[in-house]
């Protein structure tokens, strides 16, 4: 048996009114999450109770590790994707590059800032604020990095949840705050008059944490797994647990992403005699974050076709079954425009069972099982528990 966990981050979300009380889940058209909720489906509980609703936290307990365990931060994760090496007494923060309109949060990511542009300006920060123990490091588009060498865990907001908010309520608020504000304070006068995308006037600091540790998948599971995925958290929960990474041109975390080269990567590993891939979409959630309806259902039915579909269709060219599971890590509500912690539905379909459709929403799923632990999600579907 092959397994693959197909993920739409954020895809679940609440009815809104303009889809005649539909979710965009419900409305966009997808046949072929559909021939997977013919399988076994039900809602899973992906963040722990007290914990933040971040896709950190949750693909980390879809993908079987406990987060009360693990989970040190956001960015130590995205720090490993870049293979940066961090002493014990180094703190990783995010670092978005946003724009800032009268002290209003407009845009957490910029104007999904190029790659190109944004190492640009990473390079920027780099030569002008020259302080002990600061670094900075470029990401995908608005996702970089700042590494505070021997620095100070913090209490931040993340930028995605404060769309078109003042921002002076929602500044560090720890020990550390008067430095990190100090430095994006800085950093605003860098970017203020800059020519290589205006849009980025500023920088948000957050997602902190030391160094993780966690038991290679390989060990914990029996199965030799691989990650895809265009975000750097992904790609440093995969290394940080062992699995391969393929690399793969024209990840962009995004509509426009190469969703072919990621079901054709998918592939490979199973057909070179791999056992489990973790397949990771971000467009679903960075629409959601966006409060697009229409681009999120576009994102969704991307999923549907390119991803989901792709898989059935070429289950039958592995010399084994495939198991294949399809859920998000979290809901990110058009409304409101950033994560909430509810259970999110999930469906699990094998390659050898009928072609048949059924409805994978979730108010259908809430009819099937419930898992309350999120992290056991997968041994349940690895192992059927």
């Amino acid at each position: 048996m092959k397994y693959m966990i197909l993920l739409g981050d954020g895809m679940a979300d609440w009815p809104i009114e303009k889809l005649g009380g539909k979710t965009p889940l419900e409305y966009a058209n997808t046949p072929n999450m559909d021939i997977i909720a013919s399988g076994i489906k039900g809602m899973v509980k992906t963040v722990p109770e007290g914990m933040h609703p971040g896709s950190d936290v949750a693909n980390m307990s879809v993908l079987g590790y406990n987060p009360k365990l693990y989970y040190t931060g956001r960015a130590p994760l995205e720090a490993i994707s870049k293979d940066i090496k961090m002493d014990d007494n180094d703190v990783a923060y995010r670092c978005n590059f946003v724009s800032i309109e009268d002290n209003i949060m407009k845009d957490f990511s910029a104007g999904h800032i190029p790659t190109e542009k944004s190492s640009k300006l990473i390079q920027l920060l780099n030569e002008q604020l020259k302080e002990d123990g600061i670094e900075f490091y470029t990401g995908v588009s608005y996702r970089n990095l700042m590494i505070w060498r021997g620095g100070e865990t913090d209490i931040t907001t993340p930028p995605h949840d404060i769309s078109d908010q003042s921002i002076y309520e929602h500044l560090p608020k720890g020990e550390a705050r008067d430095k990190l504000i100090s430095i994006m304070d800085k950093t605003k006068e860098i970017l203020k008059d800059n020519t290589i995308y205006p849009k980025a006037n500023a920088i948000w600091l957050w997602g902190e944490g030391k160094k993780p540790s966690m038991p290679l998948f390989r060990d914990e599971f029996g199965k030799d797994g691989c990650m895809i995925s265009a975000v750097d958290l992904m790609v440093g929960l995969g290394k940080l647990t062992g699995m391969f990474i393929p690399q793969i041109e024209g990840l962009t975390g995004f509509l426009d992403t190469n969703f072919e080269g990621k079901i054709d990567a998918a592939f490979e590993f199973l057909q070179d005699g791999g056992d489990f891939v973790y397949l990771h979409v971000e467009a679903t959630d960075e629409t959601g974050h966006m409060g697009d309806v229409e681009k999120k259902i576009e994102a969704i039915e991307l999923f549907d076709r390119k991803i989901v579909g792709e898989a059935i269709k070429r289950a039958d060219s592995l010399n084994e079954e495939l198991r294949i599971a399809v859920l998000p890590d979290h809901p990110t509500p058009i409304k409101i425009k950033t994560h909430t912690a509810e259970a999110v539905p999930f469906a699990v379909w094998d390659s050898k069972s009928p072609k048949k459709a059924d409805s994978y929403t979730e108010a259908s799923c809430k009819n099937g099982l419930f898992i309350e632990n999120g992290h056991e999600f997968i041994r349940r579907m690895l192992f059927k528990e």
